[in-house]
């Protein structure tokens, strides 16, 4: 597989390119380009590589200027901090989309739709079928919730932001949440209800009755019968275990 890769920043390119080493050592970069201007240049004088791995936000503007001045026919692996762009990247032979920073589990998932769509044996319908689903992936995680509006005494809501959501669990029936300030705030909804609400990169479901943040994770013990403790950071005061069972431990493992 021959790349080409297009990012501004030097960090970013020097852990893209760590990440491709491993993930794909017979990989071969063959060529890096930092601005919109250099890129078209070394898309009109070389041949077409087999993949782009391309940042959309370059010192010079916009990477889609790039595709007002030369045709790029391969596909494409786009990558940003920001998510507005994710339907726009798809109409320029995009099929992935990551946002920074890129982490290897992504990577190696874009790597994985290449294969399929470009090293299988598949029909149009299908590679249709796959890139239908992949949009429908980013729409999803586009639509997780960042705030709540939590309803107190007086005729009044308090903001809550997700990130500030260390823990959320049923206590005596009720659904409450932690915030990184140990604060506490009843929800309406139920537990199952938050966790299809919330992206699950970030929350994990330890049982029935905790939903926990990746953040709040102070360390994790191995508890008998191959079951898991997890041990949250010290300002986070709850009186219960959170306990993974041996079922789902290789599940968290995997998410962590």
């Amino acid at each position: 597989m021959k790349i080409f890769i297009v990012e501004d920043e030097k960090a970013a390119l020097n852990n893209l390119k760590a990440l491709i080493s491993e993930i794909n050592p017979k990989a071969e970069i063959i060529g890096e380009s930092d601005t919109v201007c250099n890129t078209i240049e070394w898309f009109k004088s070389n041949a077409m590589p087999d993949l782009v791995i391309m940042d959309i936000h370059l010192a010079d503007g916009s990477a889609f200027e790039i595709f007002d001045y030369v045709d790029i026919t391969c596909p494409i692996i786009f990558t940003t901090a920001y998510d507005e762009y994710a339907l726009k990247a798809f109409k320029v032979n995009s099929i992935d989309y990551l946002l920074k920073p890129i982490n290897k589990d992504e990577l190696r998932n874009a790597f994985a739709k290449y294969e399929l769509l470009f090293n299988g044996n598949k029909t149009k319908d299908e590679d249709d079928s796959l890139i239908r689903r992949i949009i429908g992936e980013i729409k999803k995680e586009n639509n997780y919730k960042t705030h709540f509006l939590i309803p107190v005494k007086g005729d009044k809501f308090i903001p809550l932001e997700v990130d500030s959501i260390m823990l959320i669990y049923i206590s005596e029936g009720t659904v409450k949440a932690v915030d990184n300030d140990n604060n506490q705030y009843v929800f309406s909804q139920t537990l199952d209800e938050l966790t299809e609400m919330l992206n699950p990169k970030l929350f994990f479901r330890a049982n029935r009755q905790f939903l926990v943040s990746k953040k709040a994770i102070r360390d994790v013990s191995i508890w008998f019968n191959g079951r898991l403790v997890l041990n949250l950071k010290n300002n986070i005061l709850i009186d219960e275990r959170i306990i993974v069972s041996k079922a789902r431990a290789s599940d968290f493992k995997e998410w962590f």
